[in-house]
């Protein structure tokens, strides 16, 4: 069980063949890395599915290779996007196996992860990177923060200037993260490629896959009237050892969208969550953590999230319905249309 997804294992993965799952989508939500939060989203698992079933489809027909199988229907069928009759939170999946990097403390007492597990040699695994691209910098964008705090420097991200919020960029920035550690953290592609123990041709192609994704999504959000603004993507190898789209791809989940200069993502409880005494512990215990080798920092945080607002939690909700109606082009869900939710949004 994810946090906002459950995993159900149909066939096990072998060392060297792939095996089958599926994944229930949830009306859970997670903000911060905390995990599940205290209430729910309604509609919110079946959208996520749909959206993400849709542009596994999209990519697929482009030739890139995912390791989606399909939706499960009412009657338990495997079926395609254009198939379903009724919203399922169903999707399948070609499964591999998820190797771990073990934790422990370093002689400097902080947190330490050992990734010698991956090499360039193994199989059927997914790899331990979050990879993420950058079309724009909206408010709220972790950028600004990593640039304040000298975590990155321009010349890293490949920009010649202090971004401003909002800024949309000439070319795509494509930065990469931890998966399994306790607490994500970005990394340097050449740290990144050690890692996961990835070849210089492998690294290529993961950036090649990347920006073939972005661009597809790019398309796909802005006939919706969505912008992209930037999206994360997560990869597997499979029992050949070729790359594949995993997870899932171009949700309001995975993605950043705007509509109009609003948020329609999850940075929309992001942006709620920010201003409580709980997410200021959150940050607080992070930070603490990552000094003195605590392996779990969510111990270190006294303070319980609070519940959403009843009228922001259902505009959510309408939000998640209404952009999968959209994106896919197929009105799955009884809900008004974006634009009027944007614009419940701004009254609220």
């Amino acid at each position: 069980m994810g946090s906002v997804k459950d995993l159900e294992v149909v066939k096990k993965p072998t060392k060297t063949r792939m095996g089958i799952g599926r994944f229930h989508f949830s009306d859970r939500y997670s903000v911060f890395d905390w995990g599940e939060m205290p209430d729910h989203i309604d509609g919110k698992g079946a959208a996520l599915c749909l959206m993400g079933a849709y542009c596994f489809e999209k990519l697929e027909e482009r030739g890139i290779k995912t390791h989606y199988r399909g939706l499960v229907d009412k009657r338990g069928k495997l079926v395609r996007f254009d198939e379903l009759e009724e919203p399922t939170n169903i999707m399948e999946f070609h499964l591999v196996n998820v190797y771990k990097p073990k934790a422990y403390v370093g002689e400097d007492g902080k947190l330490r992860y050992d990734y010698s597990i991956y090499t360039p040699k193994l199989k059927n695994f997914l790899i331990p990177l979050e990879i993420i691209y950058r079309n724009g910098l909206p408010e709220g964008s972790s950028v600004f923060k990593r640039l304040e705090q000298g975590l990155v420097t321009l010349e890293e991200l490949g920009l010649d200037h202090y971004p401003k919020p909002g800024e949309r960029l000439a070319k795509p920035i494509f930065d990469v993260s931890t998966k399994f550690e306790e607490s994500d953290r970005y990394i340097t592609w050449r740290e990144a490629q050690q890692l996961a123990g990835l070849t210089d041709d492998e690294v290529q192609k993961i950036k090649e896959v990347l920006l073939r994704v972005d661009e597809t999504i790019t398309e796909i959000a802005s006939k919706a009237g969505l912008v992209n603004e930037d999206g994360k993507i997560e990869l597997a190898f499979d029992d050949k050892r070729r790359l594949m789209v995993a997870d899932v791809v171009g949700t309001l989940d995975e993605c950043r969208f705007t509509h109009q200069g609003l948020h329609v993502s999850k940075e929309v409880a992001r942006t709620y969550y920010r201003q409580t005494e709980w997410a200021k512990q959150v940050e607080q215990a992070k930070q603490k953590a990552r000094e003195q080798g605590i392996k779990d920092w969510r111990t270190l945080v006294k303070a319980q999230p609070p519940k959403l607002e009843p009228k922001l939690k259902t505009l959510i909700s309408q939000m998640y319905m209404a952009a999968a109606n959209e994106i896919t082009g197929r009105k799955m869900f009884d809900v008004p249309n974006l634009a009027e939710i944007m614009k419940n949004f701004l009254e609220a």
